[in-house]
């Protein structure tokens, strides 16, 4: 009895050992999971296999799953939203290989912004069934939209020119085929176009004997229809039916003058017109 009384402290230090001990024993599985390398990489979707075959320490957190931790592959990436020194400082703080962590952050920011381009791009890209507010030209040629920064030159697109060009149009192509109106649309940018024409719509139309509907007033009486708006719309973003030097067309079933057919080159039949370079 006297000599438990001199040694109870010594009594209580080892049960308090021995309670630690438990504790530890009991939490143990909770504190961690050993994760082989071949599960880490189908975890993060990297490719290189690891040469050591040694288990990494992996923390359970809200970045890893029951799944993961049992080998499927989550449906969302572990480290969706981790940023490059947060993700060395956690292979510091636990020992993952970096490689393959990095490599997914790096393929998940380039998709991103390859994403945010794509979208960019179409928020930017011209509608062809609208007409443009400028058109672009080279020395020689009309350019699309999506190419103006290579322009020499631009032309400002007033309403009344716009109006003044649907009407050509429907007034010279009415029954021809839809490529056909686009065509007599490109011969009168053309000529806008070249040095040897007016500088604007409006005379290269009114140009002296050169459309048969402005001398006998057809111009003045033809309402545009839809397809007809639609076609000169397409050919004002950059739609060419014939080559940018084709600058001239004519019927050669209602042609009255055939100087055009005999001193200028073919260069396509549409419909009942024949365009001449």
């Amino acid at each position: 009895m006297y000599i438990f009384r001199q040694s109870r402290y010594v009594a209580l230090l080892i049960g308090a050992i021995l309670v630690s001990l438990g504790v530890i024993f009991l939490l143990a599985p909770h504190m961690g999971e050993r994760v082989s390398h071949r599960e880490l990489r189908e975890l993060t979707g990297a490719a290189e296999p690891s040469r050591t075959g040694r288990a990494v320490m992996v923390p359970v957190g809200k970045n890893l799953t029951a799944n993961a931790i049992s080998g499927k592959r989550p449906i969302q990436p572990i480290l969706p939203h981790l940023t490059t020194l947060e993700i060395k400082r956690s292979i510091k703080e636990n020992g993952v290989s970096h490689a393959p962590l990095l490599k997914e952050l790096a393929a998940e920011r380039a998709w991103l912004r390859a994403q945010a381009a794509a979208v960019q791009s179409k928020k930017q890209a011209p509608d062809p069934l609208h007409p443009p507010d400028q058109l672009f030209f080279t020395r020689t040629k009309l350019l699309s939209q999506e190419d103006k920064e290579q322009a020499t030159w631009s032309y400002a697109l007033s309403g009344e020119e716009l109006l003044l060009l649907q009407k050509i149009v429907m007034a010279e192509a009415e029954g021809e085929p839809y490529e056909g109106k686009v065509a007599v649309t490109n011969v009168v940018l053309n000529r806008l176009r070249s040095a040897n024409y007016p500088d604007t719509i409006k005379e290269v139309i009114y140009q002296k004997s050169q459309f048969s509907p402005v001398q006998n007033g057809r111009l003045n009486r033809v309402k545009p229809n839809k397809e007809t708006i639609r076609a000169v719309n397409e050919a004002l973003n950059g739609r060419k039916e014939v080559s940018d030097d084709t600058y001239y067309f004519l019927s050669l079933k209602l042609a009255t003058d055939l100087t055009i057919a005999r001193t200028k080159d073919k260069a396509k039949v549409i419909g009942n017109h024949t365009f001449y370079k």
